[in-house]
């Protein structure tokens, strides 16, 4: 892909998420732009950078070592920020304290407790989101909402080393992007709930490039977009 077509992307991009604020009646800087890279060669995320992305998702711990790691020693005053978007395994942690600045799946107290551990050995506070199952798709990940206000007061009393910031979901994928918006409601309101009980989950991390829009509407503080961006995955 060229310069250009990535940059008309990219500006089309935020043309729609700025639309979409604006007609809920949000300020468009509300909503961070999470560039999903998985499987996206270097050079093209160095193109990403160069065309002003600064906030990239990977799904998977081993890939996302190997890319910040030649990106940092290809750029030298590298100032991106990396986010995990995939399901994390417990004995990844380590690398993934290492590597992300937020953890967007946090889906269980035996892996919150493995992060915050590994996050204590090496003295960070590392940033987290609690993954939401809010569909019955065996494939996806997340705890339950029943499970949720535990798995939140757990984190927020017991684990010092981790700071909880917000809460994810992955719905299922329509054709039809406006059947995920009652997954998009359900995740602010369980939000909403938990603030009312004390909690601070200033993020909602949901929204991909088929449904960010829909997801705009209904409160997403970050959309998590790949293919809108960098095409469609070979």
């Amino acid at each position: 892909m060229d310069d250009i077509s990535l940059i008309s992307r990219i500006s089309d991009l935020y043309k729609r998420m700025s639309h979409a604020a604006m007609k809920a009646g949000r300020s468009p800087e509300e909503v961070r732009l999470i560039a999903v890279s998985k499987t996206v060669g270097i050079e093209r995320i160095k193109e990403a950078i160069d065309a002003g992305l600064r906030v990239f998702g990977e799904n998977r711990v081993q890939e996302a070592r190997k890319k910040i790691s030649n990106l940092k020693s290809q750029i030298s005053d590298l100032k991106t920020e990396w986010h995990l978007i995939g399901h994390l395994q417990k004995n990844k942690a380590k690398y993934a304290v290492q590597l992300f600045d937020l953890i967007h799946t946090i889906d269980s107290v035996g892996l919150a407790e493995e992060v915050n551990n590994e996050a204590q050995k090496i003295g960070k506070i590392q940033r987290i989101l609690v993954q939401i199952k809010l569909s019955d798709e065996v494939t996806k990940h997340g705890v339950t909402e029943d499970e949720s206000m535990p798995l939140l007061e757990i984190i927020i009393k017991n684990l010092k080393n981790l700071k909880l910031e917000g809460i994810m979901t992955m719905p299922p994928y329509f054709e039809d992007p406006r059947r995920s918006k009652p997954f998009f409601a359900k995740l602010r309101e369980l939000r909403d709930r938990a603030e009312k009980r004390g909690f601070h989950l200033p993020e909602l991390s949901m929204g991909m490039s088929n449904d960010f829009e829909i997801a705009i509407k209904e409160g997403a503080t970050m959309v998590r977009v790949g293919s809108a961006i960098f095409g469609e995955r070979r």
